[in-house]
């Protein structure tokens, strides 16, 4: 028969092995439940790229474009009726001209011709969207025009030849889109600011080409 104090250390023993078997459960179900939510939080980062594409700034552009755009027909070979506003035709300007006047000759290269129509259209848009942005810019500096430009949606991957001319800031914008050849030729000098359409290449590295005539 077992002396009272060797029960009393074999109930000790009983308990703390009882007390660790305890402890290794819950751990391990604790370790088996963060498994999972990290598992979880793997496969969710996997599901959802970093940064939707929305943040990426070229799907930012391409989205700004297609508002500026988007009430210009797709390729109508007419021009967009959004191009410049016709201007009042002055007083006798329905008469039939004096002889020896000279008549305008159809222009066969620029942006109105090698614009398709949509492009066209935008590029009146555009010119429009920036020279009202910069006309109060008072002093604008190659920093300030980035600015302006930035918050209109033009990324700096499109923006061209940004410098300091005098009192003007130059700078050019690359819009080609879809097979398009739509740039822009600007000159920032507040109240003078001047902005215009011009031709890229269809292809290759970006050139400012030949602006509207």
């Amino acid at each position: 028969m077992r002396r009272p104090s060797e029960l009393v250390s074999t109930a000790a023993h009983t308990l703390r092995r009882s007390r660790v078997t305890l402890v290794t459960a819950i751990v391990a179900t604790v370790g088996l439940v963060a498994c999972g939510t990290e598992s979880a939080g793997t496969d969710a980062g996997l599901n959802s790229p970093a940064g939707g594409a929305e943040d990426r700034p070229g799907t930012a552009f391409s989205k700004m474009l297609d508002e500026v755009a988007e009430s210009c027909a797709a390729d109508d070979p007419a021009r967009a009726s959004t191009s410049e506003p016709a201007n009042t035709l002055p007083s006798g300007a329905g008469e039939t001209p004096p002889s020896g006047a000279v008549e305008p000759i159809t222009p066969t290269a620029g942006p109105e011709v090698e614009l398709n129509a949509r492009d066209w259209c935008a590029g009146h848009l555009h010119e429009e969207r920036v020279t009202q942005a910069l006309w109060d810019l008072k002093n604008p500096t190659p920093t300030d025009v980035r600015t302006i430009l930035n918050d209109l949606g033009y990324i700096d991957e499109r923006i061209h030849g940004l410098r300091q001319s005098g009192t003007a800031t130059l700078f050019s914008l690359d819009l080609r889109d879809r097979g398009g050849r739509l740039c822009m030729a600007g000159s920032a000098a507040g109240s003078r600011t001047v902005v215009d359409m011009c031709v890229a290449p269809a292809t290759g590295p970006f050139v400012s080409g030949q602006r509207k005539q």
